[in-house]
C-alpha cells in the first residue's frame, strides 16, 4: 500500500517551467498572427488562454499529490477533472467575441483561435509537447495561407457582379477606402454611402471587378466586412 501511494506522479519545478513556457510561446505565436492583422484578441490574450489552460491541466493532474499520499486510506481522484472544465469554460470566453455586424458575423475565427489555444495549452500542460507544436503550426497555416487560398477559391467574381458592399468601422473615412481601391487599380463608377448606427455601409460599382479585392480589403483595419452582390 505504501509503495502504491509513493508512486503518485509529481512534477519538478523545472518541468513546470518547461510546460508553462512552451504554452506561453505557442499561444503567443498564434496571438502574434492575430496581432499583425489587428484583430480583437491578440498576442497577450492567446498567450494567457494557453498558459491558463496549461496551468489548470498541471494542477488537475499533479497539484494534489500531497493530499493523495497523506493518511492510511487510498483516495481515488480523476487527474483530468479540472482540465476537462476548460473545454466548456473556454466556450463562454469565445462566445463574447462573436458579434453580428451588418454584412458579416465577426469574431468566429477569434473564438475558434481561443478554443484552439486552450487545447494547445492542455496538451502542453499534459506533456504532449509534439502535439502542441504540431497543432500550433497547423493553426497558423489555417489563419494565414489557407485564408488567402479560401478567398481565391470561394470568392469568385461572376461577370454580373460589379457592386461591392464594404462595411467600415465607426468614424472611418470613405477617402481611406477609395485610396485603397486606387492602390489595387480598381476604378469606381459610382458610390453610395449610408450610415446605420455606429457603422457605415459603402456600396461601390466597379468597372473591372477583381478577385483580389475581397482579401485585400478584408485585411484593412478600418474594414468590417466585404461582399460582392448583384
Amino acid at each position: 500500500m505504501r509503495f502504491l501511494l509513493a508512486d503518485v506522479p509529481t512534477l519538478a519545478w523545472w518541468q513546470d517551467l518547461g510546460r508553462l513556457a512552451l504554452a506561453a510561446a505557442l499561444g503567443g505565436a498564434i496571438g502574434f498572427e492575430r496581432e499583425l492583422r489587428d484583430r480583437e484578441a491578440g498576442f497577450r490574450t492567446h498567450m494567457l488562454v494557453c498558459v491558463g489552460s496549461a496551468l489548470f491541466t498541471i494542477v488537475s493532474a499533479y497539484g494534489f499529490s500531497d493530499f493523495l499520499t497523506s493518511g492510511d486510506q487510498v483516495i481515488r481522484a480523476d487527474p483530468t477533472r479540472i482540465a476537462a472544465q476548460i473545454v466548456t469554460g473556454i466556450g463562454f470566453l469565445g462566445a463574447v467575441a462573436i458579434i453580428r455586424q451588418g454584412l458579416t458575423i465577426r469574431g468566429l475565427t477569434t473564438a475558434a483561435t481561443r478554443w484552439v489555444a486552450a487545447a494547445i495549452g492542455i496538451a502542453a500542460g499534459a506533456g504532449y509537447w509534439s502535439s502542441a507544436v504540431i497543432a500550433t503550426v497547423l493553426t497558423i497555416l489555417a489563419l494565414w495561407p489557407l485564408r488567402l487560398l479560401s478567398y481565391r477559391v470561394f470568392e469568385r467574381v461572376r461577370p454580373e457582379e460589379r457592386d461591392l458592399a464594404v462595411e467600415l468601422t465607426a468614424g472611418a473615412s470613405v477617402a481611406q477606402l477609395l485610396h485603397a481601391l486606387e492602390e489595387q487599380d480598381a476604378h469606381v463608377e459610382s458610390i453610395q454611402v449610408s450610415d446605420q448606427g455606429d457603422r457605415r455601409l459603402v456600396t461601390l460599382t466597379l468597372d473591372t471587378p477583381s478577385e483580389r479585392l475581397v482579401p485585400e480589403l478584408s485585411d484593412l483595419g478600418f474594414v468590417v466586412g466585404v461582399q460582392w452582390h448583384k
